[in-house]
């Protein structure tokens, strides 16, 4: 038995003595220390630490070196001249229209409500509600026996005038004859003057009867003049071309002429008219046109502006100004052969006044505006720019006319003004193209696709 806490040394492997057994001495195991340690395993952190510190030092002399280059960087950025890519465009001479623009309404050039002359029962309907219709068609039919009725006792009161008229006037040649046999006789002293008198006034009687059946054959006359008329009335026709619109009777119903409703309403649509609205301030220029007589074109665009529905022509301007809007109404008229307009259809009509000739004209977006007014960027041969007060003219769309300020073929900066002052350096390049030439890229997400 051996004693406790030995250890046997063919147990001990000399090439690791990484503890030594208790109870032995230093001298027995040089390289492990007091505590049975093995040496220099005590101490790897400081060589960590050690480490760790020059590769810190490494990095802070990495971040101040590019620090140091920035800072030189921008200082010789800013020793140099600053260069601005922007967009230019030409001043160039052309043809400027004029045009007026307002808000509009299409109105039916005619509006017809559909009613009957005469009273009695609606006994057909020959339209299609929503039917184009022309002038003349047949609409709708009333009974009509009883004008029939009425057309034929007035048939039959002009006989009974004009038998009465035969007889009368026969009458009255007796009557006469008789006249001239009593002057005869009363000449000779045969019979008495009261005699003569008396077939004078018989003769008068005769003419008077004779008057009185002349003016009962025009009554009857006219009685069947009315009754045909109104029998012509049974057929209801359609007084203007247009589109009919729903059926408001019913066949069956009886009608009257006292009727509001009517029967159904007719709009006409070829040609069709165009109500719109312009300020007041821009009446006077628009009524002097009008009395040189000129034709002024009118176009009718639909409610965004983005498609040209028809042409037409002005007609007339109303008698007077809203005075709670300070806007005068005007009217024009459109042949609407393809039917693009309806009525009330809201449009934006633009009204064509004159076409300058030979003006200025430079992109709208070109301008700039500041205290002293309006001016614009020119660049220069030496792609140097200069602030250059303009006064503008006419304005339409994406173009303005200048008249003072500018010559033809000046360039304008039209995109990046915002960055320039007088005298700066710019690069050009055309609208639409990225600074560096070639098409602007698309804007792409964050995984990179367009």
């Amino acid at each position: 038995m051996k004693a406790p806490g030995t250890i046997e040394p063919h147990l001990i492997d000399p090439e690791e003595p990484s503890v030594r057994p208790a109870g032995t001495r230093h001298s027995q195991y040089p390289e492990l220390d007091d505590d049975g340690t093995k040496k220099g395993n005590r101490y790897w952190w400081v060589w960590l630490l050690i480490f760790a510190l020059i590769g810190y030092g490494c990095y802070r002399l990495y971040i101040f070196e590019n620090a140091r280059k920035d800072v030189m960087a921008k200082k010789k950025g800013a020793m140099r001249p600053r260069t601005i890519p922007v967009a230019v465009a030409t001043a160039h001479l052309g043809d400027m229209p004029v045009y007026l623009q307002g808000l509009g309404t299409v109105t039916a050039f005619n509006t017809v409500t559909v009613k009957t002359r005469v009273d009695g029962q609606l006994v057909n309907i020959s339209f299609h509600e929503g039917q184009f219709v022309h002038q003349g068609d047949l609409l709708a039919e009333i009974d009509p026996r009883p004008y029939e009725v009425a057309l034929e006792q007035a048939n039959g009161a002009l006989a009974q005038a004009k038998g009465t008229l035969e007889r009368d006037q026969a009458a009255l040649r007796d009557a006469q004859v008789n006249y001239q046999r009593y002057q005869e006789l009363y000449n000779s002293q045969i019979i008495a003057k009261q005699q003569l008198d008396t077939q004078q006034a018989t003769a008068d009687q005769a003419r008077g009867s004779i008057a009185a059946d002349t003016a009962a054959i025009a009554g009857a006359q006219a009685a069947i003049n009315s009754a045909k008329l109104n029998l012509t009335y049974t057929r209801i026709t359609a007084p203007l071309s247009g589109r009919i619109g729903l059926r408001i009777v019913d066949v069956g119903n009886m009608v009257h002429a006292s009727d509001a409703n009517g029967l159904a309403v007719i709009t006409q649509l070829q040609p069709i008219s165009v109500l719109f609205s312009l300020p007041e301030e821009q009446l006077p220029s628009v009524l002097t046109r009008l009395r040189q007589g000129a034709k002024l074109p009118v176009e009718a665009y639909d409610r965004d502006q983005s498609k040209k529905l028809a042409d037409g022509t002005l007609l007339t301007v109303d008698n007077q100004i809203d005075a709670t809007t300070g806007t005068s109404r005007l009217k024009a008229v459109f042949p609407n052969s393809d039917h693009a307009l309806f009525p009330n259809q809201f449009v934006n009509a633009r009204l064509s006044l004159e076409t300058k000739k030979n003006v200025l004209i430079v992109p709208a977006v070109a301008i700039q505006r500041g205290p002293t007014g309006t001016f614009v960027y020119r660049v220069g041969d030496d792609s140097t720019v200069t602030v250059k007060p303009v006064k503008l003219g006419i304005s339409q769309g994406n173009d303005v006319s200048i008249e003072e300020g500018l010559s033809p073929n000046d360039r304008v900066v039209v995109d990046g003004a915002e960055k320039l002052t007088e005298g700066m350096q710019v690069s050009v390049h055309q609208p639409g193209q990225a600074p560096g030439g070639g098409e602007p890229g698309r804007r792409r997400n964050r995984r990179g696709v367009e």
